[in-house]
């Protein structure tokens, strides 16, 4: 339940940023090489909705899986040496107890040396993991610099970067963040070794599954409450930064590809990138586009979602 929830938070504080940063104009990239133009809170959104996903599967999961015991199996899971009335009256007490609806396994001597269900819910997890920290990959991306990189957001300041680097400062909790991931991730292979390692009608790695599930449970719960409260909440947007990027981007040549043209959308790309100068200078320059459209075209409303274009373009 805490797992789930601080899940909920994080989604909940990058739907604030997203929403905060609906407005800013800034460049897409890939292969870390300008694409097209996006917002800032298109980014963030996406982060939300990544993480939702994963939030969605969690609550399935967690009912699905974890919720059916081989109580009443004894040994082998033939219920051997047990009353008749124990598993029923087990399982239902368990319930009760837990407060969540536990239920006895179809077959318990499938249940009793199949750790299948523990390899998939600690799959999820390290999906999960694996998400958030490429989320941090990015956010360590986007607030490069400050001077000499990408410098499109400032993460919160927490400690002196460097001792010997005045003025330093270093993305740590992302940072901190991506080895808690690295760790999930190893959690998981531990706990898949386990998994294949039980013979027969029993698995003895159980200690070291259930060790391993819980650890990637605390630290993934508790890193995305330090992600939170410690960075996504206090990220701010330098929004002339994003704007100046995007003007003097070679990128937002695609947006006037559907008007100019593929060969000269090429040309006037070469040449903005040989001479160092911007394409919009060059495309006025060589009245390709009256102003009145080229403004039209560049409106972020218009350049960041599917569009018609006019026929007479």
């Amino acid at each position: 339940d805490k797992l789930l929830l601080s899940l909920e938070n994080l989604i909940a504080a990058f739907r604030v940023k997203a929403q905060a940063f609906e407005h800013v104009l800034k460049m897409g990239r890939t292969q870390l090489q300008d694409a097209v133009p996006m917002t800032l809170g298109q980014e963030f959104q996406a982060f939300a909705t990544t993480l939702e996903e994963d939030l969605c599967r969690l609550r399935t999961l967690v009912p699905e899986l974890l919720c059916e015991v081989n109580l009443g199996g004894t040994a082998i899971g033939t219920g051997i040496n047990a009353d008749p009335s124990y598993q029923r009256l087990a399982v239902e007490r368990l319930a009760t107890i837990s407060g969540h609806p536990v239920k006895s396994a179809v077959d318990l001597i499938e249940a009793t040396s199949d750790m299948g269900d523990f390899v998939l819910f600690s799959g999820m997890l390290k999906r999960t993991a694996v998400k958030l920290s490429k989320i941090c990959n990015d956010l360590r991306l986007l607030s490069s610099g400050p001077r000499t990189g990408i410098n499109e957001i400032n993460l919160p300041a927490r400690q002196p970067g460097s001792s010997i680097m005045p003025g330093k400062v270093n993305p740590v909790i992302p940072e901190a963040v991506n080895q808690v991931a690295f760790e999930i991730i190893g959690n998981d292979l531990t706990l898949t070794m386990a998994a294949e390692a039980g013979q027969l009608q029993l698995n003895v790695m159980e200690p070291i599954i259930a060790y391993k599930m819980f650890d990637s449970i605390r630290l993934l719960q508790r890193s995305m409450d330090m992600l939170r409260e410690l960075c996504i909440d206090d990220i701010t947007a330098n929004e002339n930064h994003c704007l100046h990027l995007v003007e003097h981007s070679i990128g937002l040549v695609t947006a006037l590809n559907p008007y100019i043209g593929y060969q000269n959308s090429t040309r006037i790309a070469k040449k903005a990138l040989e001479s160092g100068r911007g394409i919009l200078e060059l495309v006025r320059e060589e009245k390709l586009l009256e102003d009145d459209v080229l403004d039209d075209i560049l409106k972020p409303q218009n350049m960041i979602a599917p569009r018609l274009v006019p026929v007479n373009s």
